[in-house]
């Protein structure tokens, strides 16, 4: 189970991105965050495994309290935690199966992890990744010869190298198509229900959160304004979080 407890992030700056965030998530839940562009969805998601150190508050993953991790520590329970990020964050130079393996290095030694040898098994293992997302046969394309749906389901293939239990994915359909959307989604439900991989998903669109999700977070200015279930979301709720001039738009 995760356990956010009283998160708080001011920036340098003096920018207020999360105020007193507090929540819990189940193992197996495919939890969604909505909200506005700079709601706090990316902060939220990035100080869960402090690639963004909260000011105050904790957080605490099956007993472990995240915030006050060692190095050694962090990067422990960092290997566990699979991040999909929305602009795919690939080499695009390099390989999709290099792209793929690079999910292994926090397993690796520095020496090993600095010249990017990878065992054996480790290759037949992104393969199979790859194999689960439907790109098996671009193994050996330019990541950057793909388009961006096939780049995101790199990576996808790429946290799976982790085998994660715990998959955040910061805006992962935010650059794609309706129709693509809808395919890297349904990967990632595909791993939450036949792996168990509890995901944590920051999306813009409530229609895409109600296919999807099995709950909702909805936040504005920082701070939570809802807390449920997709099918509790009414218009006058959907108001109270995207503003009174706001209109649903359906992803087909």
């Amino acid at each position: 189970m995760l356990e956010i407890q009283h998160l708080t992030k001011v920036y340098e700056d003096g920018t207020r991105a999360l105020h007193d965030i507090g929540f819990t998530v189940r193992d197996g839940e495919f939890l969604i965050l909505i909200g506005l562009s700079g709601s706090g969805k990316s902060t939220l998601l990035r100080c869960i495994n402090r690639l963004v150190e909260p000011t105050e508050g904790k957080v605490i993953w099956n007993g472990v309290d995240v915030t006050a991790a060692s190095p050694r520590g962090l990067r422990q329970i960092r290997r566990n935690i699979g991040m999909i990020f929305q602009q795919f964050n690939l080499v695009k130079r390099s390989s999709v199966i290099t792209n793929a393996l690079t999910g292994r290095l926090g397993y690796l030694g520095d020496f090993t992890s600095m010249l990017g040898q990878f065992p054996k098994q480790d290759r037949l293992h992104a393969m199979a990744s790859l194999e689960r997302v439907g790109i098996r046969e671009k193994a050996y394309n330019r990541a950057d010869s793909l388009s961006g749906g096939q780049q995101q389901r790199v990576g996808i293939a790429r946290a799976l190298m982790q085998n994660p239990k715990l998959m955040l994915a910061d805006e992962p359909v935010a650059s794609l198509d309706p129709a693509t959307s809808h395919s890297v989604l349904k990967y990632l439900e595909q791993l939450n229900k036949e792996d168990g991989i509890t995901v944590i998903c920051a999306l813009h669109f409530l229609s895409l959160a109600r296919r999807y999700g099995t709950r909702i977070i909805a936040l504005k200015g920082g701070e939570i304004v809802f807390a449920g279930l997709p099918a509790e979301i009414d218009g006058a709720r959907f108001r109270a979080i995207y503003g009174e001039e706001a209109i649903e738009v359906e992803i087909a």
